[in-house]
Order: C-alpha cells, then structure tokens, then sequence
C-alpha cells in the first residue's frame, strides 16, 4: 500500500498567548477569523503585527489563530538572515533556545525572549491513518515529492492526534526548491 498525503505549504507566520496579545492589540482582544486551515480548529486571522530583529524587520506578518500557551513565531531561514537571529529549527511548540525579538503591533509591542523558530518539515496524522500507515508520534520518515524539480525530504516529523488531519507541512523555501504546491500529493517511503 502506497502511503499517500497531500502537502501544504507554510509561510511566515506567528501563533500568539492571549497575554501577548493584549499588549498588542488591547486588552481582552480577540483574534478575527477570516479563514479556516486545513488542521481542524486552526484558522489565519486578520491581524498582522511586524518583527523586528537585531538587523531587519518582516512587516505585516499574519497571526494565527487560536491563540496558544506561548508566543511563537515560523519563519524560514532567508527570514532569519533578514531580522539577523540564528535559523534555528525545532518542532513546533518547542521554543527553548529559540533567538528572541520584538513585536510591533497596533496598541503595543512585545519583546519575547525566545519563541523565533524555522520550523522543521513535519506530518500531521489522524491516529486512524497513523494506524493504516503502520507508523507512532515522533518517528522520522522520509517523504518522496515528484515531478520535475522532485526530492526525497528526510527527517520528516510526524505528529500523530484524534484532532489532525492528514497533510505534510514544508516552509516555503522547502516547497519551492522541489516545486511543491499546496495539495500536491507526496509518497511516505520510509
């Protein structure tokens, strides 16, 4: 059995605490939906704030929600030479020893002393499909993406909850080098 999945594509982005958000935007804000993602729950609001790092500035880069226990923020490594922080890639949610930088946004700015991460590749899995695919939370794979500019995609994180659905997440840069687009469908090789 080929195991199959459809990849999305991930681009700068920030997942904010609500006390975070507060100072951002005003006490007691609530973030704005304007359109669902493809994990169940998750969703890009409308508010945008700007990073500022020791060297450069990514401007309006878009919040999404729900809100989460800790401030994080996923950007890709041409970002991090741009705000001048380590490229330092880690699983999502771990944010220990991640650069930190500033955040600017409406109401109010946020110095976060860590929390600044590329992202690593990664796999959510329904625990049905985990089962089908013969596969745990926390094993690496490696994943196939054809077609003319196609690669083999090691180290690939998955990530197995009753609340996923199934999709592979690449940065942007990742999905560029190998001619990806959003609902591609890539092969589980190993």
């Amino acid at each position: 059995m080929k195991k199959e999945l459809t990849v999305g594509l991930s681009n700068r982005h920030i997942h904010v605490s609500q006390k975070d958000l507060d100072e951002l935007f005003g006490e007691g804000y609530e973030l704005t939906q304007i359109k669902d993602l493809s994990q169940p729950g998750q969703f890009a609001s409308d508010e945008k704030v700007d990073i500022v790092g020791p060297k450069g500035t990514l401007e309006g880069v878009r919040i999404l929600g729900p809100v989460r226990p800790d401030t994080q923020i996923e950007i890709s490594m041409t970002d991090a030479f741009t705000l001048g922080v380590k490229g330092v890639i880690k699983d999502s949610g771990d944010i220990e020893g991640t650069p930190g930088v500033k955040i600017i946004g409406p109401k109010g700015e946020v110095e976060i002393a860590e929390g600044t991460m590329v992202a690593g590749r990664h796999i959510h899995m329904h625990t049905d499909d985990a089962k089908a695919y013969e596969l745990e939370d926390g094993d690496l794979v490696s994943v196939k993406v054809a077609g003319p500019r196609g690669l083999v995609f090691d180290n690939v994180l998955v990530r197995v909850s009753d609340n996923y659905a199934l999709e592979m997440h690449l940065d942007m840069e990742e999905g560029n080098a190998c001619g990806a687009r959003n609902g591609d469908v890539v092969e589980i090789i190993s």
